[in-house]
């Protein structure tokens, strides 16, 4: 039986993150009960989110979500792979305000079968958890592509930091399973411009390389964080776990944001991947797409 998905993410910023949503579209074990954005324009990433379904031939349920942050001044306004938009069909008329209670009702219509993915700041899932405190209990599971946790002191990552707030709400949350997928794996996953252009031949992959060559404007390298965090829900050998605990920062003015790791804790129930094979990915996220 295919698992069931909802997807927050704040597509369009980063290149992965569609990369994230074509591999979610391709895989067979995946039925995507829906795609909600987060920060920032909101509908235009939900645009942005559009173009990938339309090729993928399915009517995917697409709600823009919360563009400002909890508390703190948002971070991230544009959505810079939106200059592509107008190569590919896309959506631009969504309803708005209803992100929130659209994740409420489908996971309480799912109970115990629909696994959260969060691959963008966590303003979206935050604002869930808090508007119906049952919510994380009636998950499968979260998975949030999140956090660092053995890197160099003061070391951030964008989703972490972006709302400090809603990372501490999202991290304090009991589900019966809590993974995190942190720079500590994905910075192993790269892949050159050049390889990228060899690689992303495949219909559904085609767009995706229209908005990856506005991120190599800037970048020379793609990197696979967010594949990562879904590729663990259909495969979870990829990764190595350790549980513990994870506390978010909130009170220092040089560091909002950073994820503390407490791997000795008896009662920690954060499971956080820390070892990955990039090759066994690699080869597991281009099987979809021969």
């Amino acid at each position: 039986m295919a698992t069931k998905i909802l997807l927050d993410t704040d597509i369009g910023g980063d290149v992965d993150d569609a990369v994230c949503l074509a591999y979610l579209l391709a895989n067979p074990d995946c039925d995507l009960l829906g795609i909600t954005t987060v920060t920032g324009d909101t509908a235009k990433r939900a645009s942005v989110a559009s173009v990938l379904c339309k090729i993928a031939g399915k009517k995917i349920p697409i709600h823009p979500g919360r563009r400002h942050a909890l508390i703190l001044d948002t971070r991230e306004h544009t959505v810079p792979q939106a200059a592509a938009l107008d190569k590919w069909d896309h959506d631009t008329d969504f309803s708005r305000g209803e992100a929130i209670a659209f994740m409420r009702q489908t996971i309480r219509d799912n109970p115990g079968e629909v696994v959260l993915l969060g691959i963008g700041p966590m303003t979206n899932i935050a604002a869930l958890f808090a508007a119906d405190e049952e919510i994380p209990q009636l998950l499968k599971g979260l998975v949030i592509m999140c956090g660092v946790f053995k890197g160099r002191n003061y070391e951030l990552e964008w989703n972490a930091l972006v709302d400090p707030p809603a990372t501490a709400i999202a991290y304090r949350a009991v589900p019966p399973y809590h993974r995190s997928i942190g720079l500590d794996v994905t910075n192993q996953l790269t892949m050159p411009a050049d390889e990228v252009r060899k690689r992303f031949k495949a219909p559904l992959l085609r767009p995706v390389l229209d908005f990856a060559e506005v991120w190599f404007q800037r970048y020379p390298t793609m990197w696979f964080h967010d594949p990562l965090a879904a590729a663990v829900i259909f495969d979870e050998t990829l990764v190595g776990y350790e549980t513990g605990r994870v506390e978010v920062e909130l009170k220092s003015d040089r560091t909002p944001g950073q994820t503390y790791w407490f791997p000795d804790d008896p009662a920690g129930y954060h499971q956080v991947a820390m070892t990955i094979e990039p090759q066994r990915f690699f080869d597991h996220y281009f099987s979809f797409f021969k």
